[in-house]
């Protein structure tokens, strides 16, 4: 393999694992814009000056880019046939006209000071101008009144636009300047000449395609010659019968030693083999150096010393054939000693791919030479002469013998050789990398390092940087403007090669080839990859070596090639410091590279303005040592609480530039030992610093007293507490166990010193000991259950019919009844079996191995892991010979067999037909598959090409719908599909079919492009493909969607949607269902994604709105009379549009008779109606519709003068009845007012009455119930607090947040023998998390790659930001990722807390900019459900240990203070309550009554419970239950529907109490419930409370907060309506305003009056033992945001603060008690704590509330109230404001702390998984991100998402070419 070979392949294997990087290394320093296409450009190295060639104008730019001269240089009049104005005596016959002047040629000739310009006009002709001012002629050519001028030296460049030309000036041996150019030949027979058969044609034909001419300008005669010396020599000519086989297309020409290099492509070849290489490269040698020997001539022809090779840039068909772009280049080998020239190439083929090669000039050179060895001596087929060249000396190669070739000969050949030569094998080289669109390459060498930079057709400049073994270090984009195509020739700045000179179609772009200061930390710096950039340590920044001011210094400018190992970096001794330990100075070791600091002010700083001199002690290869003084120690933060080290930074100073930091610790021993109480001794002694445990003392001592003789040094010889494991033991016994010590040998001598002494004082328990105590009673339903408790360890036994201690069972009977089958499901299954059959009854086995289940003789294999014990178990059905029906059969050893009611069914599916049966590749169809028995087993599913799976979305037994997945290959292919059953592969041939995949539909063009702002303007969508349609929507961006129909294979149609206001928008359609993306095959391809920017197709299309049309009739009349019988014709006027409506976009109604278009054009149009109008109306409306708007323009006057006579009638008549009909009312009236003021004074009589004794009943109650409630609250009952796992989810995932919780979150429940109890809430979240058995590896390691990530705050902040950018990110995704986001960081909080303050501060930013008041208002964005979620966390102590008693003493209150008086059963609406809604309107009198109660089976002594005679038999249930369950939590309580309540007269009989029975009374078709009253119990009774024997009595009361009891009652709840017809049939017998009882919500507020108080003051203090460390941060942080942004309004910082702890945390807190404790919230309870938490709301708020009699009553009731707590809230926010500031470090100890007390509590796993699934959701727009983010690009953030989203679906592929 040739040496460029193998280093393409070690290149090829670099580049699979390259990173792609910020586009901001690269950045456009200077850039010129032109007007016209630019064509050339050259750069002078002395003057800095550029030169630009654009399309009829030449630039002279300086060196920043700015034009310092402008020269026109076209349109010109000229002819293609015409020969050059300059040649005398040339007249041309044919018309010339404009033409414009595009440059083929522009090259410097600075010795001569001349600049050579050659346009297309005039024949190829050239100018020579000056340098100094390219805007004046330098040597006037041909000069005036020459006569011997010959086309040959006018037609030197290509005269067509499209030609190519390429040209280099050079010295030959006797100093003559000499221009070589190559033209492509555009004579007659090429595409280029114009299509003119006459003989003058031919003409043109003696160019050459290559020449050597005379640029002597002190020569003027002979100037553009190519007859030198001899004639003829010095031209490459292709005969003129094969020039259609060699159409030359030159690239480059450059010269390399002394030989010229022209580049070029054959396209003659070019359609005819792909695999052929059609690029050439070919070599002119020159007389440059030294002259020949005297005998020779003075020059050799130009075709002795051509030869050209083809050149191949790619293996085995994957090859680029045409060359695009090349760039020689010196390249240092290896060791950096010796340099070898390359020739870089950019080549393409024909579907846009690119590629770069590397080609060595020695492989070059070797070629040449052995090709013309084989021609001299040993002819052979790899090389030939090229006959089809003029001056060529045969047709073949001819064997001379054994000639010897001198080695000039050999690289140039002679006179007596065949020349010219051409070798036909191809240099090979393998691609260094592969784009799409590469069009340009320029290479330079930096520090050992080759820098590849690469422009683009789509206008992007890549960077990529090679090592000196060249391997990859990294790749850089930069997007160049309009993103418009690099020109293939790049240079370098002359004087400054860290700029890159570039052009672009329209530009001309001076580009800073490295952007070093992006990175700030030396690692960064040299770890970034960029060869050009370096650490200036002195200035401790990256730059370029250049802009370094010490750059020159040894050791001052670190190179990426020296490595980050080379950063400088400082090493401290001692590097822990004991706090007891004298110790005055610190030394520091500096490692890396750092210049000599001898001589120089260096300084030890410990923070900002502290500072030491240090002393610069020796210096010894690169490291130098130095001492630094230690501060004294009082200086020095003190050890946080709860930790035992401090770490102290230092950073050394360099003449005030800091230049290398470190830190040292400062520990305290004893501190180790006090943090770990449990593990004391083992801590003390496993800290990296030294300690020594004192067993006498108990402490942890820094240093060893030699009156200490017994210290422990290591930690497995301290004293221990040995884990051993105890069988369990049964609840109510006795049992001993015992504990083994290790390492104590003096116990008995110490035994009550050491453990007595001190109460805190612990062995060291590294594990400790559990111990299982079980109660059969408990969780065993039946005989197997219990019994099956043995593999537990449980000594249970079932007798008398429950389960109990094996003891307590005499005699033990194992036996246990035969199984029974409640219930099976499915009910049918394939006969190949693999159902999940799920059998569900009693006493189905102790355990799996017992049970044996079948299908008739069938076995159903029973799955262990989905075994319950005795209720259910769930096998896997066995295949079955043949369909057929039977019982399922469950036999377990040593009971029985038992058998189902209901049968199994083995049936047969079929698949009979499949609709459609093609679709598009981009997925979205849906098909219909029709057969039989497609809705049997436990799984279905629909397989395409069995790896993809059609979505089903309707199944039945005949018909499946699914939906079919995008095809995986880009090609047309036919798939097929299978339903299979049971995730069994497919099974037969009838469950088969096929479907073909079929070309993308291609959206080609929509029209119109305007649509008026009402919408419903038909567009129509033009393309092709329809036919694979089935629904297509139509969206207009940021505006809405609308429906469309497919009209034929071609044409879509779309009404559109209606737009508020005039805007240019853009649209996209969805086909079937998926956004339309156009048919790029890139759409299917799994490798890199490139940045290109055009389409094959377009996705996104323009819609303009503007106004509605405008209408009026011709004289803008609003009334046109009409007489009926007559024709009508209308005419229209339009205003003014550019919608260029048609006449069969709009209509004409006239009233309900269409107004038929007659004429039309663009200003107005005439509508006529040639039947009668017959209308009862006499007036029709004129109506102009366009889509959706529709506009009523004037109206039709039917009839004459007859008209108003009738009206006048009409209107006398009515007049006349009206005086008629109000005399007799007046008289009605006059006499019912007497009677009724009668009746008035009577019932206003009463009603005062009723109002004054209800007044002095509220003044009874308000003095008298405060007194009463405050004495029965004192009881001894616990507080129900619910633990912190299950406070964090009902707090993070609410129902009114999201979703969540109610598809994971389900309530269960056990038997027991007082009802059933629901059981631990169980939160996904809170349970282990598993991952599939097939992807386990794969996902586990994703999710733990994305737990990292979620660990990198750059690519968390990125991450968030990019999904709040989604418009389909709506606010209960946001809180749901911000839940999910505390619960995966849980672990880390101070991580999470700087999350927060981060995007904290983005939104402060944002809010800023409008109106701040309103930050924080609502939660709309991630952070704010972070910053609640955190403040759960934070202040869940402090709710727990100080708010707690008093809310719920509150709650307490609120709830016995409504049952107090009467509460209607079926409206909830009681006597007293907070809130006016729920206020009993009526006088209801309750009269309270002791009944005593005993509850059976309960274990507890009758109670005495306090009822009211009007409460129904519901609501004394639930107040007996409240009895006797009020010291267990509410989730423990049965319902009142699973109790019966019976009451024992004085005669012992017994009645069933119920709401509703035989007694029942009836009212008005309705039975009313039943109460107290109308049982007629008496005080005193006795009362027996039981459980109903239910056995479908499975479920009991949920824990979910939201499930609120049944209600208790039996008959259809009155709604609104029928309640005030009851009120209203009442007020016949007693007229009372309802408006009276408002005063019972004073009566109630002033009961609750001082628990409220309470609470506030609860709330709004700070304890001093546990101050709110996380509201003193918050608030400090806040503040500090608000000064560095200059707000200073005090109304914007207690909002902030309110917004963020008060209405954030407290009012959800109040809201919703559920949270917290395990208690029943009713909704009347809710109603009342909405008052209360207003009431908070208003006290927290700056604005004065404005009261009235009109404001609501919730308001109202505590308007007295608030300002006084408004003082509270203020001097809250005092208090916090004067609290000693919080550092950082106390802040992340405390949240530390927080993380450790609830370690593990929760899934994170499973928060992970789901955030994954936002991230999968929104996979492109997160990567989108990261690569914008230049953080993110450098560390490669992007690449790790990817290898995530590939590892967790299991993409091993995608993950490999990630990776």
């Amino acid at each position: 393999m040739p040496p460029s070979i193998a280093i393409a392949v070690l290149l090829l294997g670099v580049l699979a694992l390259e990173t792609r990087r910020s586009a901001s290394a690269l950045h456009i320093q200077q850039a010129f814009a032109s007007p016209n296409q630019t064509n050339n450009f050259v750069v002078d190295p002395v003057s800095r000056k550029v030169y630009l060639a654009t399309v009829n104008t030449v630039y002279q730019l300086n060196g920043t880019l700015t034009v310092e001269v402008e020269k026109r240089t076209g349109p010109v009049e000229d002819n293609l046939l015409c020969h050059a104005p300059q040649l005398p005596q040339a007249p041309c016959e044919h018309p010339k006209s404009l033409t414009d002047n595009y440059n083929k040629l522009l090259k410097l000739d600075r010795e001569q000071g001349v600049v050579v310009v050659c346009g297309s006009v005039y024949q190829g002709f050239c100018e020579l101008r000056k340098m100094e001012n390219i805007s004046e002629i330098a040597v006037e050519f041909p000069p005036q009144g020459e006569k011997t001028v010959f086309p040959s030296m006018l037609n030197i460049a290509a005269n067509h636009p499209n030609a190519s030309t390429v040209g280099l000036i050079f010295k030959s041996h006797g100093g003559n300047t000499r221009l070589l150019v190559g033209a492509t030949y555009t004579g007659a027979g090429t595409q280029f000449f114009p299509k003119n058969h006459s003989k003058e044609d031919l003409r043109f034909e003696n160019t050459p395609e290559i020449a050597i001419r005379s640029l002597n300008i002190k020569d003027l005669s002979r100037l553009f010659t190519y007859d030198i010396n001899p004639s003829e020599d010095n031209v490459f000519k292709i005969k003129q019968e094969v020039k259609t086989k060699n159409k030359l297309n030159f690239v480059h020409a450059f010269i390399q030693k002394t030989y010229s290099y022209i580049a070029f492509n054959n396209d003659a070849k070019m359609g005819h083999k792909e695999s052929q290489p059609n690029s050439i490269l070919s070599r002119i040698c020159l007389d440059t150096e030294n002259p020949r020997k005297p005998s020779g001539p003075e020059s050799r022809k130009l075709t002795e010393s051509y030869i050209q090779m083809p050149l191949q840039c790619g293996f085995n068909g994957n090859i680029y054939n045409r060359l695009l772009s090349v760039y020689p280049a010196e390249i240092h080998t290896e060791d950096g000693r010796t340099s070898e020239p390359y020739l870089f190439g950019v080549f393409s083929k024909g579907d846009r791919k690119s590629a770069l090669c590397a080609f060595k000039f020695g492989d070059i050179e070797e070629e040449i030479r052995q090709g013309r060895r084989n021609c001299s001596n040993s002819p052979s087929s790899d090389v030939q002469v090229l006959d089809s060249v003029i001056q060529g000396s045969g047709a073949a190669c001819i064997q001379k013998g054994n000639l010897v070739l001198q080695p000039e000969q050999l690289d140039c050949g002679a006179a007596h050789l065949q020349h010219p030569l051409a070798l036909r094998r191809p240099l090979r080289a393998i691609p260094l990398v592969e784009y799409s669109g590469l069009s340009s390459v320029s290479v330079d060498y930096v520090h050992n390092h080759t820098v590849v930079f690469l422009g683009t057709s789509n206008g992007r400049l890549r960077k990529l940087t090679l090592l000196a073994n060249m391997t990859l270090a990294n790749q850089w984009t930069l997007k160049l403007p309009a993103s418009e195509a690099v020109h293939h020739i790049m240079t370098f700045d002359p004087s400054d090669s860290n700029f890159l000179y570039l052009m672009t179609s329209h530009h001309m772009l001076r580009v800073k080839v490295a952007e070093c200061d992006q990175w700030r930390s030396c690692s960064e710096c040299l770890g970034a990859g960029d060869a050009h950039c370096g650490w200036c340590t002195l200035e401790n920044r990256c730059t370029i070596q250049k802009e370094c001011s010490q750059g020159h210094l040894a050791r001052s400018w670190i190179s990426m090639g020296e490595g980050p190992q080379q950063c400088p970096s400082m090493t401290l001794t001692p590097p822990e410091i004991s706090i007891s330990a004298d110790i005055k100075d610190v030394g520091i070791l500096i490692n890396g590279s750092v210049p000599d600091l001898v001589g120089s002010r260096v300084e030890c700083e410990y923070g900002p303005g502290v500072s030491t001199a240090a002393t610069v002690h020796l210096d010894y290869g690169t490291a130098q040592i130095q001492t630094c003084p230690l501060l004294p120690r009082e200086n020095y933060q003190p050890i946080l609480p709860g930790t035992d080290h401090l770490t102290v930074s230092v950073a050394i100073k360099v003449n005030g530039t800091s230049v290398v930091s470190g830190s040292f610790i400062i520990y305290d021993c004893e501190r180790t030992g006090a943090i770990h109480p449990k593990t004391s001794c083992v801590s003390c002694l496993s800290t990296r610093w030294k300690c020594y445990w004192d067993q006498e003392n108990h402490l942890c001592v820094s240093n060893k007293d030699e009156s200490k003789h017994n210290l422990l040094e290591n930690a497995a010889s301290c004293p221990s507490l040995v884990a051993s494991e105890v069988p369990p033991s049964p609840s109510g016994m006795a049992q001993d166990f015992t504990l083994s010590l290790s390492n104590i040998k003096e116990v008995r001598q110490t035994t009550s010193r050491y453990f007595g002494r001190r109460g805190d004082l612990f062995v060291d328990s590294p594990q400790p000991m559990r111990v299982e105590v079980y109660n059969c009673k408990v969780g065993s339903s039946d005989c197997s259950q219990c019994w099956g408790r043995e593999d537990q360890g449980h000594l249970c036994g079932w007798c008398e019919n429950s389960c109990r201690p094996r003891d307590d069972c005499q005699p033990i009977t194992d036996q246990c009844p035969a199984p029974e089958i409640h219930k099976i499901f499915p009910l049918r299954g394939p006969v190949e079996g693999g159902t999940l059959l799920t059998v569900q009854g009693r006493n189905l086995g102790r355990r799996a191995g017992a049970v044996k289940v079948s299908i008739g003789d069938v076995q159903c294999s029973l799955l262990p892991e989905l075994y319950t014990v005795s209720v259910e178990l769930v096998c896997v059905t066995g295949q079955s010979a043949h369909d057929r029906t039977d019982i399922v059969q469950v036999d377990v050893d040593q009971s029985g067999i038992g058998t189902s009611k209901e049968s199994f069914s083995y049936l047969i599916p079929k698949l009979l037909s499949m609709e459609p049966k093609k679709g598009s590749r981009a997925g979205g169809t849906r098909v219909s598959i029709r057969g039989e028995n497609l809705d049997i087993g436990s799984q279905v599913r629909v397989m395409v090409n069995n790896t993809l799976q059609c979505t089903i979305t309707d199944k039945t037994d005949e018909t499946i719908e699914c939906t079919m997945p995008p095809a995986l290959q880009a090609h047309t292919d036919s798939v097929a599909v299978c339903v299979e059953f049971e995730n069994l592969p497919c099974q037969s041939a009838e469950l088969s079919t096929t479907y073909t995949y079929e070309k993308n539909p291609i959206i080609n063009s929509i029209y119109p492009k305007r649509s008026y702002l009402s919408g419903g303007r038909t567009i129509t969508v033009k393309g092709q493909g329809f036919d694979l349609v089935q629904s297509v929507i139509m969206q207009v961006l940021e505006i809405g969607k609308t429906s469309c129909t497919v009209v034929s294979n071609s044409m879509i149609t779309c009404p559109s949607h209606a737009s508020s206001q005039s805007q240019q928008t853009s649209v996209q359609f969805f086909l079937n269902g998926v956004l339309y993306t156009g048919d790029s095959p890139s759409s299917y391809d799994s490798g890199e994604a490139e940045d290109e920017d055009e389409e094959t197709h377009k996705v996104h299309f323009q819609l303009e709105y503007v106004e509605d049309p405008q209408f009026f009739t011709a004289n803008k009349e609003k009334l046109i009379k009409h007489h009926p019988g007559e024709p009508l014709t209308l005419i229209i006027n339009k205003g003014p549009s550019d919608l260029e409506l048609v006449p069969e976009e709009y209509s004409v109604m006239v009233g309900s008779y269409p107004c038929n278009i007659s004429f039309h054009n663009d200003q107005l149009f005439h509508c006529t109606i040639n039947g009668l109008l017959g209308s009862s109306e006499r007036e029709l409306p004129v109506t102009v519709q366009v889509g959706n708007f529709r506009h009523t323009i004037a109206k039709v006057q039917l009839g004459g003068s007859e008209l108003a006579i009738v009206v006048s009638i009409v209107v006398c008549c009515v007049l006349l009845l009206l005086c008629t009909v109000a005399l007799v009312v007046y008289c009605t009236k006059s006499r019912r007012a007497e009677r009724y003021w009668q009746k008035t004074l009577l019932q206003m009589e009463e009603m005062e009455s009723q109002i004054r004794e209800e007044i002095r009943k509220g003044f009874a109650e308000l003095q008298t119930d405060m007194t009463d409630l405050t004495k029965e609250l004192n009881r001894s009952q616990g507080i129900p607090f619910l633990e912190y796992k299950q406070f964090v989810t009902r707090t993070f995932f609410p129902k009114m947040c999201s979703d969540y919780e109610k598809s994971l979150v389900q309530p269960a429940y056990e038997n027991h023998g007082l009802g059933p109890r629901a059981l631990p809430e169980t939160h996904p979240l809170l349970q282990d998390w598993q991952a599939t058995n097939t992807t386990r590896p794969n996902v586990e390691e994703g999710i733990t790659l994305f737990s990292t990530l979620l660990n990198n705050k750059h690519f968390l902040i990125t991450f968030v930001h990019a999904l709040e950018q989604q418009k389909d990110f709506a606010v209960r995704d946001r809180c749901s990722l911000a839940s999910l986001l505390t619960i995966a960081l849980h672990g880390k909080l101070e991580y999470y807390t700087s999350i927060m303050k981060d995007l904290l501060v983005d939104l402060i930013d944002a809010s800023a900019s409008k109106n701040p008041k309103l930050m924080l208002r609502r939660t709309e964005s991630v952070v704010e459900k972070m910053l609640t979620n955190w403040m759960s966390i934070c202040m869940y102590s402090y709710l727990k240990e100080t708010v707690g008693e008093p809310f719920f003493l509150l709650l307490c209150a609120i709830k016995q203070q409504i049952n107090k008086g009467s509460i209607d059963a079926i409206t909830g609406k009681a006597r007293y309550t907070l809130n006016e809604e729920w206020l009993l309107r009526e006088n209801v009198e309750a009269k309270p009554q002791n009944i005593n109660v005993s509850f059976q089976g309960c274990g507890m002594d009758s109670l005495s419970v306090r009822v009211m005679h009007t409460d129904t038999i519901c609501q004394v249930k639930e107040k007996i239950l409240e009895a006797f369950y009020k010291n267990l939590p509410f989730s423990q309580w049965p319902r009142a529907e699973d109790v019966d309540l019976e009451w024992f007269d004085s005669g012992s009989n017994s009645k069933l109490l119920q709401d509703l029975d035989n007694s029942s009374l009836m009212e008005d078709g309705r039975k009313k419930l039943n109460t107290v009253f109308h049982y007629q119990i008496p005080e005193g009774a006795s009362l027996a409370m039981s459980l109903k024997d239910k056995k479908e009595n499975t479920l009991g009361r949920g824990t979910s907060p939201s499930n609120t009891p049944t209600p208790c009652r039996f008959v259809p709840p009155h709604d609104e309506q029928m309640e005030n017809k009851k009120s209203h049939r009442q007020s016949h017998r007693k007229k009372v305003l309802p408006e009276i009882y408002l005063t019972r919500l004073l009566s109630t507020k002033g009961t609750l009056q001082k628990f409220l108080d309470d609470l506030f003051q609860a709330i709004l203090s700070i304890p001093p033992d546990r101050p709110p460390l996380a509201v003193k941060y918050f608030f400090d942080f806040l503040e500090e945001q608000a000064d560095k942004r200059g707000i200073t309004d005090p109304d914007t910082l207690h909002i902030w603060k309110t917004n963020s702890l008060p209405l954030r945390f407290w009012v959800n807190i109040l809201k919703n008690p559920q949270f917290v404790f395990d208690i029943d919230k009713t909704d009347h309870m809710d109603a009342c704590l909405s008052v209360i938490a207003q009431a908070f709301i208003d006290a927290c708020s700056i604005s004065d509330l404005q009261l009235g009699k009109d404001s609501p009553t919730n308001k109202l009731l505590y308007a007295k109230e608030i300002p006084e707590y408004k003082k509270r809230v203020q001097c809250y926010y005092q208090q916090i404001q004067e609290m000693p500031p919080l550092s950082e470090q106390e802040m992340n100890a405390h949240l530390a702390e927080e993380s450790r007390k609830y370690r593990n509590e929760f899934n994170t796993n499973l928060a992970l998984t789901e955030i994954y699934k936002y991230a999968k959701r929104y996979r492109n727009q997160v990567v989108s991100a990261l690569e914008s983010n230049p953080t993110a690009r450098r560390t490669q953030l992007h690449h790790k998402f990817e290898q995530v989203i590939a590892l967790v679906e299991d993409n091993i592929y995608e993950c490999c070419s990630e990776a």
